[in-house]
């Protein structure tokens, strides 16, 4: 079996589980595989899909990550695979700042502090945070999960070896071709599967990658050109392909149902209520959302280490 391994010194603080349960979202995702030490995903490197383990060998305040690679990776591939663990796991992302915002506010500073080390991931790519944005829609995240695991196991790609390992995500060009009623059968309604076949179509003629010069405003109506993307879809995708911290997707009931019950309000938000909340966090909108978020998590009993003694 090709196997190759290397070592990535990270800025602390880091915790690999947390990063990786903000990715993963729930137990479901087969995507995203946790073990409780190793965090494995299957990636392309260059047209090659490689199966990776990631382990965090020193403490959150030394961290230091151990990746091990398996199919047939290669020295450049190594260079591939660094760039996508630097943006899966927001390796490079300086919280400083956000640390000493919330050190100013005894709520967020507390909600910080549990969540400690959590880096703000990012889907790969771009066309998977599309294609995660528009599985989900109108579904519970579980419903959504088990959708794409479906199209990872029909369209997706594995290495050579290990056998049994995961598959890749689906890249545009094996899904732009896809059958809509191959897709109905796994699960997609009619809309669903002709948005995601849509999208990868038009991911084969644009550089989704590219729109990330364009503002908030400009980007957002960039993705409602795109079949079956609306408001919650493009601010999702904002914040989990392109990286906008400062974008909460507000039109996400179970994040406002979150952020109402960690405020302790008495009535449900609508969309403008959560925005006008989240103005005394800009611009860090987005990772008051994913702390919140683990915050689900961990009252799942899906987190552990945590400590609310505060």
């Amino acid at each position: 079996m090709a196997q190759r391994s290397f070592t990535l010194e990270v800025a602390p603080p880091f915790r690999l589980d947390l990063t990786v349960w903000a990715v993963r979202r729930r137990a479901v995702n087969q995507i995203d595989r946790w073990d409780g030490a190793a965090w494995r995903r299957t990636i392309f490197a260059g047209d090659a899909p490689v199966e990776l383990a990631v382990t965090q060998v020193t403490s959150i305040e030394r961290p230091r990550l151990k990746v091990e690679m398996a199919g047939a990776p290669s020295e450049a591939s190594e260079s591939l695979i660094r760039q996508t663990l630097n943006r899966t796991l927001g390796l490079e992302i300086d919280l400083a700042p956000f640390y000493a915002m919330a050190a100013r506010d005894s709520r967020l500073n507390e909600l910080a502090g549990w969540f400690r080390g959590m880096r703000p991931p990012k889907f790969p790519t771009i066309f998977e945070a599309l294609a995660n944005g528009v599985a989900c829609q109108q579904l519970s995240l579980e419903a959504g999960l088990a959708l794409l695991n479906r199209l990872v196991a029909s369209y997706g790609q594995a290495p050579p070896s290990p056998p049994g390992g995961g598959k890749a995500f689906p890249r545009p060009r094996d899904l732009a071709a896809a059958d809509l009623q191959s897709l109905r059968a796994l699960g997609f309604s009619r809309a669903k599967g002709l948005a995601l076949i849509e999208t990868a179509s038009a991911a084969e003629d644009i550089d989704l990658e590219g729109l990330g010069n364009l503002d908030d405003a400009a980007l957002c109506a960039k993705l409602d050109d795109l079949r079956g993307v609306g408001r919650w879809t493009a601010e999702y995708v904002l914040l989990r392909g392109f990286g906008r911290l400062n974008v909460f997707p507000s039109d996400d009931v179970g994040a406002r149902n979150g952020l109402q019950r960690w405020l302790g309000l008495p009535r449900p938000l609508d969309y403008a209520g959560a925005k006008e909340i989240l103005r005394d966090w800009r611009p860090y909108g987005g990772l008051v959302y994913l702390h919140l978020l683990l915050k689900s998590l961990q009252e799942k009993g899906l987190i552990a280490g945590i400590d609310h003694r505060g």
